[in-house]
């Protein structure tokens, strides 16, 4: 954990631990730093930005659930570790089901903090995550169109069952939304629904959140953990990108869907799995088992119901809805309540492919009320922001050392990011909304490029 590693905010109203804490953090080279409110994080957040937030639970004023509830609402895939004395475990147990990345006990262990921050830090993708402005419910689903209506139809079955459903698509088709909507009309609604990520990890961390672990499992495990499979008891966990697990834990998959049973890393118990399992991937795992990187038992243990995202430019129809619903949400977390489209605007936002989908569109649509003017979002605004999306991916610095596809794309992606910030005048949370992503994807490509 060196050289240009995340940004960690430290919340405690001890002075003492929080200190502790920066000084442990910046020795294993990240940039830390502490706010003594949860009040004052949301504004340190808001302003500058952070990878990982470290919150005790316990605080005057704002507690460290009402900021763990308020990030998740603003900020919905920045990572909250709790920090709670022995007395609240279960207190932090809850905080984890309500959707905190992990827990540390104080006194801590410094190898536990490393361990856990590292882990909070591998966990974030870099691009941004399930639109946050799509709800829960069916609504998400904006149906018009015959190919979703047959998908909304297929999902309300497969939540009154409870059987594994795979689910495919695109990337920013609404994978997650959709297995979201399978929980929320099942009978496990009032239970906790859990997302793990499978891309995000190597084997040994995705192994520990899956399965969590006992005390001293390994170097960092300083208490035990419950795993996401214990986190979501009664409720649904959903296997997101399941089609990029390694072979290794394929077979600790299928075993545990198989048997529905398992064991915490380092442990010797065998716990139940009381979870209805949703998995999801935009690969084609037919073609997988095919060329044998993905076993044949674990996809058809997985394919049960199977339920295929439709793209959207195989469903234009449902643009004008979709874009009704994000600019309601947009506008007023922007400070424009009322902000409405025209109709040549609605006309010409259909046009597009939209290679990225609904995650895409809402982007360029977050975008527009950023940039725009007016209580009417027009023609020439759409105009305007299409022609620099096709100048960002023209790049005038490409050089002979970068002919290759990838070079190029990085000299693309690096050009896109100058011009971005010196049009916001090096303020980076406008930067981010320029080109319509999230603070955090902005500075993990920021760092990756080596941009200042």
């Amino acid at each position: 954990m060196t050289g240009t590693a995340g940004r960690v905010l430290v919340v405690d109203d001890d002075v003492a631990v929080g200190e502790v804490l920066v000084a442990l953090l910046q020795r294993a080279g990240l940039r830390a730093w502490h706010e003594r409110s949860a009040e004052a994080a949301l504004e340190a957040i808001d302003h500058e930005g952070a990878e990982v937030v470290i919150s005790d639970i316990r605080m005057p004023g704002m507690s460290g659930l009402e900021l763990l509830g308020r990030v998740l609402e603003r900020w919905p895939d920045l990572p909250v570790v709790m920090l709670t004395a022995h007395g609240s475990v279960p207190m932090a147990v809850e905080a984890m089901r309500a959707g905190a990345a992990d827990f540390m006990l104080k006194p801590f262990d410094p190898d536990e903090v490393l361990f856990v921050v590292r882990k909070a830090l591998e966990t974030v993708r870099p691009r941004a995550e399930t639109p946050p402005s799509m709800t829960l419910r069916m609504g998400s689903f904006v149906s018009r169109s015959p190919a979703m209506r047959e998908v909304t139809e297929l999902l309300a079955r497969a939540a009154r069952s409870t059987a594994t459903v795979l689910i495919r698509g695109e990337t920013g088709t609404g994978k997650e939304v959709a297995a979201r909507a399978i929980h929320e009309m099942s009978p496990r609604s009032t239970k906790p629904f859990v997302a793990v990520h499978c891309a995000a990890l190597p084997d040994a961390l995705l192994e520990s959140e899956l399965f969590g672990y006992e005390k001293g499992a390994f170097t960092g495990a300083a208490t035990r953990k419950p795993g996401r499979i214990e986190l979501a008891q009664g409720g649904t966990l959903l296997l997101d990108e399941i089609g990029d697990v390694t072979p290794q834990v394929q077979v600790k998959l299928l075993r545990l869907l198989q048997e529905r049973t398992f064991e915490r890393l380092g442990g010797t118990d065998t716990l139940k799995a009381d979870v209805r399992f949703v998995a999801a991937t935009h690969r084609d795992l037919e073609a997988m088992v095919g060329a044998g990187t993905f076993r044949e038992d674990l996809f058809y243990r997985l394919n049960v119901v199977p339920i295929v995202i439709p793209p959207l430019r195989a469903r234009p129809v449902d643009i004008d809805a979709m874009a009704a619903q994000f600019l309601a949400t947009i506008g007023a977390a922007n400070g424009r309540p009322g902000v409405r489209l025209d109709g040549a605007m609605l006309a010409r936002l259909r046009e597009p492919r939209w290679p990225g989908n609904v995650r895409q569109l809402q982007n360029f649509l977050e975008r527009l009320v950023v940039l725009s003017d007016g209580a009417t979002i027009g023609l020439e605004d759409v105009e305007r922001e299409m022609a620099r999306d096709v100048r960002s991916t023209t790049s005038p610095s490409v050089t002979a050392g970068d002919v290759t596809l990838d070079g190029q794309r990085r000299a693309t992606e690096a050009a896109a990011l100058r011009a971005a910030l010196e049009r916001a005048g090096g303020n980076r949370l406008a930067a981010a909304r320029i080109l319509g992503i999230s603070r955090r994807t902005l500075y993990y490509k920021l760092s990756a490029h080596g941009i200042g």
